[in-house]
């Protein structure tokens, strides 16, 4: 059984091993492989039949949390898994989320910092609920649109456009629309990535975010290239998931074993 004190930092970092570990049949479907690690050791794994990981996320937490009666205070993740949903379910189950959203490192950009034209360089008036553009100009709401996933989560999507780019000087620059140009935002989904981006760029989130690669990547690393474990031998995804198991079992053994060898030699 796994308890909470196994997790280093009480933290679990989550990747993927998406199309990269396949099925050995003629077909050779792949299998979307979800890990989560502390220190290099396997903490919990599932298994899905979908190319995306963004919908895997919440999926593999309640599997661990099924199994091993846990859950992490603090997660770390790629820009894979940063959606509305991820952020809203994880702030709700009290998980520090160190995830970056799918746009994290275009907006860090010289490019897109300088755009005035870019909807995150323009002015939101709250009261009046319009965007003020670069040349002074509202961006008036125009609708809402709704988007709910497969898990049952609704995203709502506020719609808005200019009537006033007749004759701006800034219209070739800003949008090729002859309607005049149109945005839209998230009020919510744009709360969590403020949110997001704040844990990000603290001392201890970039320390604990670099520390991510060295973690499960090299977990991967292990089984991949150096024990040459690159196809399932099984086929469907029960069996495939007790494989993958023996797999992880094997890695943490061999993982405590050469641990234990280090600490005995400075011994």
């Amino acid at each position: 059984m796994i308890s909470r004190k196994y997790f280093v930092n009480s933290q679990l970092t989550v990747e993927n091993n998406r199309n990269k570990i396949r099925s050995n049949t003629k077909n050779k479907p792949a299998y979307n492989v979800q890990v989560g690690s502390s220190g290099q050791f396997i903490l919990g794994y599932s298994l899905h039949q979908r190319p995306g990981d963004t919908r895997c996320l919440l999926p593999h937490l309640e599997t661990v949390r099924e199994k091993y009666g846990v859950e992490p205070e603090r997660l770390i993740a790629d820009a894979a898994y940063g959606s509305e949903e991820n952020y809203v379910k994880l702030e709700e189950k009290h998980i520090s989320a160190l995830i970056k959203y799918h746009t994290y490192e275009k907006e860090n950009t010289r490019k897109v910092k300088k755009n005035p034209h870019h909807q995150q360089n323009w002015t939101y008036v709250e009261e009046e609920d319009v965007w003020i553009c670069a040349n002074g100009k509202k961006l008036v709401r125009t609708g809402t649109s709704k988007q709910t996933t497969e898990s049952g989560y609704t995203s709502v999507t506020r719609h808005y456009q200019c009537h006033e780019c007749e004759g701006c000087p800034f219209r070739s620059a800003c949008t090729t629309s002859k309607y005049g140009r149109t945005t839209q935002w998230n009020p919510v989904y744009h709360e969590q990535k403020q949110k997001a981006r704040e844990r990000l760029e603290s001392e201890e989130g970039q320390a604990r975010y670099r520390q991510r690669q060295t973690d499960i990547e090299s977990v991967f690393g292990q089984i991949k290239q150096n024990r040459g474990f690159r196809r399932f031998v099984l086929r469907g995804l029960q069996k495939v998931s007790i494989e993958w198991g023996l797999v992880c079992a094997a890695h943490n053994l061999l993982k405590k074993a050469a641990r234990d060898k280090q600490l005995s030699l400075v011994a």
